[in-house]
């Protein structure tokens, strides 16, 4: 086992690497579109079902409880800063990250430290071509376009499940509903939402590609960096939504 600060180092060269790859492309204006194009695929539309599913279990779910809690409910206005501040604000966001930690982080790392084990990034780097740049940056960017538009379909269905349970709960219409939630809305609730996303994006694809590349020779070394891509995805992504949560609230 290599000692902490050498693990640290390797880090911090891998993030400058894919920085560089990521300016290189930029400027050249390509990028490996069969692999961002799978990315996305697998990483988004792929995930639509699971996610739609989630989303409708916490929009029903938030109703239901937030009836129990909140005596005349009904007639109050707390139902929409509850689902702006723990649907828009927080679940929104976090609940598709989990899932993508689940699914594409996990895929990301096994595929990388199988093609490690092959010998095919070595291949790669044999004949020029840059492994970051040509498997990397694409993953990370496929990851990135993928978790905004998850994020606000995750939000769209949750609040969709939470009017339909709530024009049973009580006597209101579904369109004024929608009125009072969009008035709850602010221009800090949308902004929160893209950092957030593209922050776990970016997170999660970055680890999951630094762990896959990691693995040395030995395919049993591939499962284990796939557990640690899992641990060390979810922790840095609880960490990154606290501190932007903390910085908006004393915005």
């Amino acid at each position: 086992m290599k000692p902490f600060f050498l693990n640290i180092s390797y880090f911090i060269n891998f993030c400058a690497e894919v920085l560089v790859q990521f300016r290189k492309i930029i400027r050249k204006g390509h990028v490996g579109i069969s692999v961002l194009q799978k990315q996305v695929l697998f990483t988004g539309i792929d995930a639509f079902t699971i996610v739609s599913l989630t989303a409708l279990i916490v929009g029903v779910l938030i109703i239901i409880q937030g009836n129990t809690i909140f005596i005349n409910l009904g007639n109050s206005s707390i139902i929409f800063t509850v689902l702006v501040s723990v649907v828009t604000r927080e679940l929104g966001t976090f609940i598709p990250a989990l899932i993508i930690v689940a699914r594409s982080g996990t895929a990301i790392t096994t595929e990388l430290g199988n093609m490690v084990v092959n010998n095919e990034i070595n291949a790669l780097t044999s004949m020029g071509i840059s492994p970051i740049g040509y498997l990397v940056v694409p993953r990370i960017a496929g990851v990135v376009l993928s978790v905004f538009p998850l994020s606000i379909y995750f939000n769209v269905i949750a609040l969709l499940a939470a009017g339909a349970v709530y024009q049973i709960f009580f006597d209101v219409i579904f369109f004024d509903f929608f009125l009072n939630l969009a008035a709850e809305i602010q221009l800090t609730d949308i902004l929160i939402i893209l950092i957030k996303s593209v922050g776990f994006g970016y997170i999660i694809a970055l680890l999951a590609c630094y762990h896959g590349l990691k693995v040395n020779t030995a395919s049993t070394e591939v499962p284990q960096q796939t557990s640690k891509a899992v641990v060390h995805a979810i922790a840095s992504v609880i960490i990154f939504d606290i501190v932007i949560t903390v910085i908006f609230y004393f915005i």
